[in-house]
């Protein structure tokens, strides 16, 4: 623990102000409760640019930020927040999730774990942040389609509203989740689940698919290549809405790096 302790300490080194990327204050003026990000798991970018988001958006007053991690994680995670150091708040993670070498799938990245670190160090600072654990911890059952647990996670995503209504709810949540409108690729989603939630309230921004490498879960776990399909000189917020009403935007940082888990291990079995 004390050596994850130290790479965690500096992996979440920031600077002294944030430093979003190009767009955010347009973006976070916007009146909609909620700002989705979907993101390819297990890079170093997307975190880290999310993290900066979180703080422009402290700086404009209570922030809630929503985590596609499994809702039993809750005390843990508000007990990361409301520790009196790192060392202690990297602690409260021990025997969550996010520290299970088997649930390796790109979530629980040290990239992650430094975004984790940063927002505990906006609330040091006197920021009105919190967390909010999202991801079903009830399995599916094997007769119900994935609909349902894309309505499942949608119920509990909005709970982050009813928990905190003052709040910006900023989500980082895995692309096909984020979507507003179903995938006909994948019948069985159904709607997604920013989909579930009211329309008029929800932003959503897919991170750009601008080539580099992932540390995720496809044909096997491990550091995977991400295609090139926009323009690899893009960055920052673009408010453009997709042809299908799937998103209302991009968010582009450039190829991305891949980022391992926290703590080695072979990741969920795929079949």
């Amino acid at each position: 623990m004390i050596a994850l302790f130290a790479a965690a300490s500096l992996l979440a080194a920031q600077p002294a102000d944030c430093s979003p990327p190009a767009g955010t204050d347009a973006l976070l003026a916007m009146p909609q409760r909620y700002i989705v990000v979907g993101e390819s798991h297990g890079t170093v970018e997307t975190p880290a640019a999310f993290a900066q988001m979180a703080c422009a958006a402290a700086e404009k007053g209570p922030v809630t930020i929503a985590l596609e991690l499994p809702t039993v994680m809750q005390p843990q995670l508000d007990a990361f927040l409301a520790a009196p150091d790192e060392a202690t708040a990297v602690e409260a993670l021990s025997g969550t999730h996010f520290l299970n070498p088997r649930m390796n799938d790109g979530r629980s990245s040290q990239a992650m774990l430094a975004m984790l670190l940063s927002v505990r160090q906006l609330r040091a600072d006197g920021r009105d942040v919190a967390f909010h654990a999202f991801q079903p911890s009830t399995p599916r059952q094997r007769d119900l389609t994935q609909a349902w647990y894309e309505l499942d996670m949608g119920h509990a995503l909005a709970g982050a509203i009813y928990a905190r209504p003052q709040s910006k709810v900023l989500v980082l949540v895995g692309n096909l989740h984020a979507r507003k409108t179903g995938f006909p690729r994948f019948p069985d989603v159904g709607v997604p689940a920013a989909g579930h939630l009211p329309a008029a309230d929800v932003l959503t921004l897919k991170v750009a698919q601008q080539g580099g490498t992932e540390w995720n879960c496809q044909s096997a776990c491990g550091t995977n290549p991400s295609r090139a399909v926009v323009d690899i000189d893009l960055r920052g917020v673009r408010l453009e809405p997709t042809d299908d009403g799937a998103y209302d935007g991009v968010l582009a940082l450039g190829p991305s790096t891949a980022s391992p888990p926290v703590v080695p291990g072979p990741g969920p079995s795929l079949r």
